[in-house]
């Protein structure tokens, strides 16, 4: 196997194999895997590359779970540990300035009840009727099910009925059952991931996923995680985009001291736009790889920036260097700077403003 032969599968509009994506990750060329990244990119979103006017909010750090990788969660009555009241919550999603979307996640929460969760979407639809609500990963729903006791699609129906919009992608971390038990092994498997988010498409919400890279997983850990990804897009169609997230390695149980590199973030962006030929958008998301990694990760097959964010909790409690938040203005500038053309979006990659 060749570069050049890979190269030649990609033009001819062939899919990828595993073993593709392998050599990928491992090839030296990084211009030529940028290229090809890059080309798939323009190929469905042009010179645009996408960003949103969104909030995040993270209603507790309180969590059942004690992942090994994750700086944020805490113990109830654990130093750091908070919650939020219902109140506390529609305060929190009223500061700053107008957005389109709440980004809501957090903790399993040991005592709150599913009916607090039914109120806060509740509570935020009626205050705010015209910002979508992306809220819950994957690992959230299944626990909220469990709370409530009439399974998935009951449960993501009610939810959806309160006001859930669309879900984020996190909690994907890495399938593999191995890498797992190293980094979460209280988290629900990789394949209970895979159910909960079949069953949120089947009910028609829209959602994301990620992969958690660089810490303990191999490249063929990563591949693996893509190529069920694909397997379940082919399915449901049902992923608006990919994102791959770098772990952020301080005050985590881990015992790495060392962030990935810009070589590996550009990597791996590159190749999940090739590998990942059904999913619309690749996102760089700056929080984690910070303002000029993600500027170059633009040509190498990421097409979307993420957004405001506003408050980011999650990361920057592992050491995440990058700010918390950027104005619409400072995303359109960096987005400009690159060549390419910002457009602003709503959750659901309807196209609100173009900034030509």
């Amino acid at each position: 196997m060749s570069l050049r032969s890979i190269e030649k599968k990609i033009e001819d509009g062939r899919r990828l194999s595993p073993d593709d994506a392998v050599h990928l990750f491992k090839t030296d060329d990084i211009f030529t895997l940028g290229r090809l990244a890059d080309k798939a990119a323009r190929r469905s979103s042009g010179d645009r590359v996408f960003f949103i006017r969104n909030r995040h909010i993270n209603p507790t750090n309180i969590c059942v779970n004690r992942c090994r990788f994750c700086a944020f969660s805490r113990s109830a009555k654990e130093d750091g540990a908070y919650e939020m009241s219902l109140e506390e919550i529609t305060k929190k999603a009223s500061s700053g300035s107008a957005v389109e979307e709440f980004h809501i996640v957090g903790g399993l929460h040991p005592d709150w009840p599913f009916e607090f969760y039914m109120d806060m979407l509740n509570k935020l639809r009626r205050r705010f009727p015209a910002v979508h609500i992306k809220a819950f990963t994957a690992v959230e729903i299944d626990y909220l099910s469990s709370l409530s006791g009439l399974g998935l699609k009951k449960t993501i129906s009610l939810l959806m009925e309160a006001g859930l919009g669309s879900m984020p992608g996190g909690g994907a971390e890495i399938f593999s059952p191995r890498v797992r038990k190293k980094i979460c092994p209280e988290k629900i498997p990789g394949r209970r991931w895979l159910t909960v988010m079949r069953a949120a498409h089947k009910a028609g919400l829209k959602t994301n996923a990620t992969m958690l890279y660089g810490h303990v997983e191999t490249v063929e850990d990563r591949v693996n995680h893509l190529l069920r990804l694909r397997t379940l897009q082919d399915e449901t169609k049902g992923f608006n985009a990919f994102i791959p997230l770098a772990f952020q390695p301080k005050n985590t149980e881990m015992g790495i001291d060392s962030f990935t590199s810009g070589i590996d973030d550009l990597k791996t962006i590159a190749v999940s736009r090739l590998f990942l030929d059904n999913f619309p958008h690749i996102k760089a998301y700056w929080i984690m790889l910070g303002e000029k990694v993600s500027q170059v990760a633009l040509s190498f097959g990421a097409d979307d920036i993420d957004g405001t964010v506003v408050e980011e909790k999650i990361a920057h409690m592992a050491g995440g260097t990058s700010g918390e938040a950027l104005e619409k203005d400072a995303l359109v500038n960096l987005i400009r700077k690159t060549g390419k053309i910002p457009v602003e979006r709503d959750s659901l990659y309807n196209i609100i403003k173009e900034y030509a």
